[in-house]
């Protein structure tokens, strides 16, 4: 017989250091000869991003040693950090952007021992230096092309981005002159250049303040000339309300880019030579694109035998083959929920990277021929019982106006207990961040961390989360403080109502954009006990200032409205003006690396709040940026909050440090 036990109480294999050990997930899978390449997250190695590779006989290795870490910081949010390719008689050859210098660096993994990577950019110490993302190998060159990020001096808008090619043979290291600039510089953001097939025309999307990309991108052509430059660059599609995050080439030529024209990122062909009008090759009510956050996303990729691999779905996503020709969209089988913005093609297979409710983040390849698709590398292997995972429900709620409200339900789940008595258990309702962005449905151990113990999470996917096509994406306009808090607050509240959840012990968490929806639902609501924000936004006028970096110095304007035209808006929504009415306890965790979300917000924010008699606690982490990334980090940021929830709710714990809180 099962024992009984109250919630929040019951134990759990499932402890901090295992979910931080398998935090993080695959990226950037490409191809390079007949074996499969992808980035992987090492936490229990400085948080550093691992490349992999797998070879012909199954077995995974990786690339670089440690310290060797494989991401760019190109948009702070990065990008794609790396190509290959295979070569018949020298073996393969990546290029790479190595973090902590961001120089982009040669490698041959299997010539002779002793021949480590070598630097193809120069330094610079101009601000923060010179930055790449988005590589394409272009060997017949000696050239690999690539997004470069230039920093002209010390504030973080002090930032010019073009495209570039830069020698192989390492001349640009210590010469910046060797480096061909491709594009003329007309655009504050681009992604990297593709090449057609013929090798006639480049393409690439450019965007510019206060545009987000998914607000308008523009589709660029120039013309290639024979000695590698770019012609003038033509708008072919695109515009300042059509978001386009990924543009491409058919086999045969044909200029393919996702667009939302439609209010959804549909995928769209048009004839590259007159940027004629453009066709939608599977027009759906569905996504089949997403926001652009890091550089180099691929949500398509065409196949050589004219078909086209697709990422797409309302909500939940799949990978699909389309007939662009028929309009004909066949999915892969298998358990996957979401598949992550990236593939590679290679023959007649796809590679890719998916989840499900039941399975961590996986490599995963689709035989288009035979139909079939496998799990290639990263394979998710259970480091508990399943049994102590958690059961989604996928819910619907009503808002306020009526609106609809999408979110993921996993009540408290353990084998090992029941709950005694009539209990009801408590909730923490999950804001996620971006705001431009969504929760997926996919094993997340962090949720399992607490709903093993009894305790429920709620994801919400508020109005202004992407999935649900642009005009659910909108509702945040100038709405950011307020859409998002109602939203979390109703699904708590109706939680509370339908006797899913205990009224009196209702939490609420999130992380950057997320932490500022729960510092602020804080300020504007009673329904939570508590909360934990993460890494957040607290002060509006600052963050609109100079107290971010370059690529969301603007944000502010689509979600809140324009500085000039609404500046009293900016104070009343922030958090950091309103600490008087902030009676909950929290806890507030905080990494000092952060150039996004710096910590000087939260030291004002914590000074304000300082004798006020509100039990909260403050914990910030050495070499931690926006995001954590290192296993201790994470390891203390769960454990001390478990105990923020068992000292709210009246939960006795004693497997976890206690959290001081201060007054």
């Amino acid at each position: 017989m099962v024992p009984t036990g109250a919630y929040g109480t019951w134990p759990s294999p499932i402890d901090a250091a295992l979910a931080a050990r398998h935090d993080g997930r695959p990226e950037y899978v490409g191809v390079v000869g007949d074996e499969v390449w992808w980035t992987a997250p090492r936490p229990t190695e400085g948080g550093r991003r691992a490349l992999v590779r797998r070879r012909a006989d199954g077995t995974e290795e990786s690339v670089l040693p440690a310290p060797w870490n494989v991401r760019s910081r190109v948009i702070e949010y990065g990008g794609l950090p790396w190509a290959g390719l295979a070569r018949e008689d020298d073996g393969p050859l990546v290029v790479f952007v190595h973090f902590d210098d961001q120089r982009l660096y040669a490698y041959e993994p299997d010539a002779p021992a002793g021949a480590g990577p070598r630097p193809l950019s120069p330094v610079s110490s101009v601000g923060g230096g010179l930055r790449w993302a988005d590589p394409v190998l272009h060997p017949e060159r000696g050239e690999v092309w690539c997004v470069l990020e230039e920093f002209t001096g010390p504030a973080p808008t002090d930032v010019r981005r073009v495209l570039v090619a830069v020698p192989l043979d390492g001349s640009a290291a210590e010469d910046r002159g060797a480096i061909l600039e491709l594009s003329d510089g007309r655009h504050r953001f681009v992604t990297g250049p593709r090449l057609s097939p013929d090798g006639r025309q480049a393409a690439w999307i450019g965007w510019d303040h206060p545009r987000m990309p998914w607000d308008g991108t523009e589709v660029l052509l120039a013309d290639v000339t024979p000695d590698g430059a770019f012609g003038p660059a033509r708008t072919v599609a695109g515009g300042p309300e059509e978001s386009v995050p990924q543009v491409g080439w058919s086999a045969g030529g044909q200029l393919l880019y996702v667009s939302d024209r439609s209010g959804w990122w549909n995928l769209y062909r048009t004839a590259a030579e007159d940027g004629g009008e453009p066709v939608a090759l599977c027009p759906r009510p569905e996504e089949f694109g997403g926001p652009l956050w890091k550089i180099g996303l691929t949500w398509f990729q065409p196949l050589e035998n004219g078909l086209v691999a697709v990422i797409h779905g309302k909500g939940a996503t799949a990978l699909g083959i389309l007939d662009p020709e028929s309009g004909e969209l066949v999915d892969a089988a298998g358990p996957w929920t979401e598949w992550a913005a990236t593939l590679a093609v290679h023959g007649d297979r796809v590679v890719g990277v998916a989840a499900s409710p039941r399975s961590g983040y996986e490599v995963v390849e689709l035989d288009t021929r035979a139909g079939r698709a496998r799990v290639l590398g990263s394979a998710h292997e259970d480091p508990v019982d399943p049994s102590y995972y958690p059961e989604p429900q996928i819910r619907t709620f009503t808002g306020p106006d009526n609106r609809e409200i999408h979110a993921h339900v996993y009540p408290p789940h353990s084998p090992d207990r029941t709950p005694s008595g009539h209990e009801l258990p408590p909730y923490v309702v999950w804001a996620h961040g971006g705001p431009t962005g969504h929760a997926p449905l996919v094993l997340d151990l962090e949720i399992a961390y607490f709903t093993s113990r009894g305790i429920g999470v709620a994801e919400v996917n508020y109005g202004g989360s992407t999935g649900y096509g642009r005009e659910y994406r909108e509702r945040l306009r100038e709405q950011w403080g307020v859409v998002d808090v109602e939203d979390c607050a109703a699904v708590a509240e109706a939680l509370a109502a339908e006797g899913t959840a205990d009224p009196a012990r209702l939490a609420v968490r999130g992380g950057s954009a997320g932490g500022w929806t729960t510092a602020a639902s804080l300020v504007t609501s009673d329904v939570y006990a508590c909360g934990t924000i993460i890494y957040p936004i607290l002060d509006l006028l600052g963050w609109a200032t100079d107290e971010t970096h370059d690529f969301e110095s603007r944000y502010l304007e689509s979600l809140v409205g324009p500085l000039a035209e609404v500046p009293a808006r900016y104070q009343e929504r922030s958090p950091l003006d309103h600490v008087e009415r902030i009676s909950a306890p929290f806890l507030l965790l905080q990494g000092l690396d952060d150039v996004i979300c710096p910590p000087a917000q939260a030291e004002r924010f914590l000074a304000r709040m300082a004798g006020r008699g509100v039990p909260h606690a403050y914990i910030a982490f050495e070499g931690e940026g926006h995001g954590f990334r290192r296993a201790e980090t994470m390891i203390r940021a769960l454990e001390a909050e478990l105990s923020l929830y068992a000292q709210t709710f009246g939960v006795v714990r004693s497997d976890i440090p206690p959290l001081e809180l201060r007054k």
